[in-house]
């Protein structure tokens, strides 16, 4: 049995209806899988069954302890045998039955299922995900890599999984400890232990975590606060010696908190406020700022079987509700194990997108910053070596030591499940290209191209010479750039682009046309050169990076014509007294005049002046009730800062403000 499986479905498990027993083996069988004892229940239906008794409910329990025990081969013989007695199934059964011929790489028939089961529900995103992207296996070859993964001295013969980093060691979890048995596989109970990196990068001396910590229920899967004071970890409903269970008396998981006291032990183990009896909460993550936590859970609100939440870490430590990711991460099926690297990508594990089989890992790409700003998130199997036909899960990344370790089941592993490391890859790109003129296709000598990150932090800058030509070096892979091109008497261009996972040429053309506005007094910068409308967060006066972005053209503008002078106008939504939006209004204003300023732009060239709620753009208004129906995109519209020319070559705006 896969140990971690039975963590993930203990925490999020179905509850299945059970027939009339019709004799003494499948009466024991039923008591056994009613109790999760799923390795003794197949074991006494197996008997059955070869013994020439077969029904529905035995089929259908047969099929799922060895699914749930990840016995895939089993699992795909008695489902099949399943769909040959009966087509009155709940469709749950097609998308297992689809997973476990993945998982023995039958992906031809596997894929049949997956269109009954997407015909079957077609609300359901695991099926949607399915019929939208068929060409899964060609997409996951083309982002798998070429790299070694290695099993680590540190695995047994039993289950070792779910690694951390704190200081110069290695957390995880491991029923090497021998002790009380879990029922569902007869393994002893998970324990969180500890080995020590070496000078060769190699990790041994392996130790339990003190007894604070380990009880005689499982423990896993650890996440600390970046200044390594403060530990979460994942534990049954076990505290302060009372053991707890829901309603059905299943003993459900919960997330605990430890500090660290001055003797470098860990002391003052509490639950987290979220916990509850009815629910699982587990697998806990801590961005790098350690003002996030992800973990995974069933709570109410849920999707699937579980889902992945955020939750803030206050400036105090305690830590806020809980929000559920949404479709953009969460389907009906598993999602657990989330983790968030450095750069703020989002790592986690599913069996509800498409994959090689089993759990796959799973990358958002800038995760943080687009759920930040609201930007469309791509979701990317990180393909081959990480992911196989088998279970494939925990993924932990350093990019600063570029360490990498996930835990798996697949084949050829030491026990149940191993944990792998991996140095992630070097991978830089190189970006080059000319600078045309887009009408004459002239070469455009002396143009000033500028590469920036994502953020529109500038990186590199040329100047082109007589060959127009610019070359950027040492791009990273798998990394979202922008880059902006100048010139006198041109229009400035900027084009985004991310660079892709392979090292290839990666060349961009870039084309100019001529600059024929005249800015006129009372012109809008913002309808004349394109320049989008300054967004500003609810209740926020401080700028964005997605509009820092587009405050750079505003000051490419300034710096241009070194005559003008620009009033910056500043809105609200209308949520809010009409009074303290005025004042928030022109706290925007002043923090965008500001920003402007601290680039080098002269005061007196700029004045700002906030309007609050008194000029919105469409009809979001909340007056007089203070109420209103409209989306959060219809009132973020209203969250505006505009650019006026108040003059230029020495010509005045008589426009009355």
């Amino acid at each position: 049995m896969k140990t971690h499986k039975i963590i993930c479905i203990l925490a999020f498990s179905l509850v299945f209806s059970i027939g009339n027993a019709q004799k003494g083996k499948i009466r024991q069988a039923n008591k056994e899988y009613d109790n999760l004892a799923y390795l003794k229940t197949s074991e006494i239906l197996l008997e059955v069954a070869n013994n020439g008794y077969k029904s529905v409910d035995l089929l259908q329990k047969l099929a799922n302890s060895f699914y749930f025990n990840n016995q895939m081969e089993e699992a795909a013989k008695w489902y099949g045998e399943l769909m040959t007695m009966t087509d009155d199934l709940d469709p749950e059964y097609y998308f297992r039955y689809a997973q476990s011929l993945k998982s023995i790489e039958n992906y031809s028939e596997s894929d049949i299922w997956m269109k009954k089961f997407a015909q079957a529900d077609r609300s359901d995103l695991r099926g949607r995900a399915f019929s939208s992207t068929v060409d899964y296996l060609a997409m996951i070859d083309e982002a798998s890599r070429d790299f070694e993964v290695n099993n680590m001295a540190i695995n047994t013969e039993v289950s070792d999984f779910g690694s951390t980093q704190y200081k110069n060691q290695l957390i995880f979890a491991s029923t090497r400890g021998g002790g009380k048995k879990y029922k569902w596989n007869e393994q002893p109970f998970l324990d969180l232990f500890s080995a020590e990196k070496q000078d060769d990068g190699s990790y041994t001396n392996v130790e339990q975590l003190d007894s604070d910590i380990n009880t005689q229920y499982h423990e896993s899967t650890v996440a600390f606060t970046p200044d390594d004071q403060v530990m979460y970890f994942t534990r049954n409903n076990y505290y302060k010696k009372k053991y707890g269970n829901d309603e059905d008396g299943t003993n459900r998981l919960k997330i605990f908190k430890a500090t660290l006291n001055d003797d470098d032990e860990w002391d003052d183990i509490e639950p987290v406020h979220f916990n509850n009896d009815a629910y699982s909460v587990a697998h806990p993550a801590i961005n790098v700022k350690g003002t996030k936590m992800y973990f995974a859970s069933d709570m109410n609100g849920t999707l699937g079987k579980s889902d992945i939440f955020e939750v803030d870490i206050n400036a105090d430590g305690t830590l806020g509700e809980p929000i559920n990711l949404g479709p953009s991460v969460n389907t009906e099926g598993h999602e657990s194990f989330p983790f968030v690297n450095s750069d703020g990508d989002l790592y986690f594990s599913s069996n509800g997108f498409n994959g090689l089989g089993g759990l796959d890992v799973f990358v958002i790409r800038d995760f943080e910053n687009k759920r930040e700003l609201n930007q469309p998130m791509a979701l990317e199997n990180v393909g081959r070596p990480i992911n196989s036909p088998m279970d494939d899960f925990a993924y932990y990344e350093n990019l600063g030591t570029k360490e990498g370790f996930f835990t798996s089941n697949r084949d050829g592993g030491k026990g149940d499940d191993d944990i792998y490391s991996f140095i992630i890859p070097e991978c830089t790109q190189v970006l080059e290209g000319t600078v045309k003129d887009k009408e004459t296709q002239e070469l455009l000598v002396g143009a000033k191209v500028t590469l920036l990150d994502a953020e529109g932090r500038p990186l590199d800058q040329q100047t082109v010479g007589a060959d127009a030509t610019y070359k950027f070096e040492n791009l990273e892979c798998e990394k979202e750039y922008l880059i902006r091109v100048e010139m006198d008497q041109f229009a400035t261009v900027e084009e985004r682009f991310t660079t892709p996972k392979k090292k290839q040429e990666l060349m961009i053309e870039l084309e100019m046309e001529r600059d024929e506005v005249e800015l006129e007094p009372c012109a809008d910068l913002a309808k004349i050169l394109d320049i989008p409308i300054i967004y500003f967060d609810f209740d926020k006066s401080n700028i964005r990076s997605d509009a820092e972005v587009e405050l750079q053209k505003v000051l490419a503008v300034m710096n241009k014509y070194p005559t003008i002078t620009i009033d910056v106008r500043s809105h609200t939504d209308c949520r809010g007294t009409a009074a303290y939006n005025e004042k928030l209004s022109d706290r925007r204003a002043q923090s965008t005049r500001q920003y402007l300023i601290n680039k080098g732009v002269e005061a007196e060239r700029l004045t700002a002046k906030g309007y609050g709620e008194s000029r919105l753009v469409n009809d979001c208004g909340c007056e007089p009730s203070n109420e209103s129906s409209c989306s959060e995109a219809e009132h973020q519209l209203n969250r505006r800062s505009e650019f006026i020319v108040t003059s230029i070559n020495g010509k005045k705006c008589d426009e009355q403000n």
